[in-house]
C-alpha cells in the first residue's frame, strides 16, 4: 500500500513541477520551458522527492537542472498550496539524458535505413 502511495505521489508532483515549468511560473531564466520532468521517486517517508529532468535540446541541460534547484524552495512552496499532503517532500533535481538519447537513436535509425536503400 505505502508503495502504490509513494508513486502516486512523484506522479502528482511530476505533473505539477512539469506545469509550473510550462507555464513559466519558476522565473529562473535558467530554467527552459523545453525542460521535462521525466519522472519522480519519492522516499518512503515522503522526505525527499528526485525529480529527474530532461530536455528536447542538446544545451542547456545542466544549467536548466541548476536553474531548477536553485527554484526548488518556490516550487516546494507552490506544491505544498495545490497537494494536501502532511509534510511537502524537499525537490532535488537530477539530469536525465534520456529524450536526448532516445532522439539520437531514431536519427541513427533513419541514417541506417536511408544509406541502406
Amino acid at each position: 500500500m505505502s508503495e502504490y502511495r509513494t508513486e502516486r505521489v512523484g506522479r502528482l508532483i511530476q505533473e505539477k513541477v512539469g506545469t509550473l515549468i510550462v507555464e513559466g511560473k519558476v522565473k529562473d531564466p535558467r530554467v527552459d520551458p523545453f525542460l521535462s520532468i521525466t519522472r519522480v521517486t519519492v522516499s518512503r517517508d515522503f522526505a525527499y522527492a528526485d525529480a529527474y529532468v530532461s530536455s528536447y535540446k542538446s544545451e542547456g541541460l545542466a544549467t536548466g537542472v541548476e536553474g531548477l534547484q536553485s527554484a526548488a524552495g518556490f516550487i516546494q512552496s507552490q506544491l505544498a498550496k495545490m497537494m494536501r499532503l502532511r509534510q511537502t517532500p524537499k525537490l532535488r533535481f537530477h539530469e536525465d539524458q534520456g529524450i536526448r538519447e532516445g532522439f539520437e537513436l531514431v536519427k541513427k535509425i533513419e541514417d541506417l535505413v536511408r544509406d541502406g536503400q
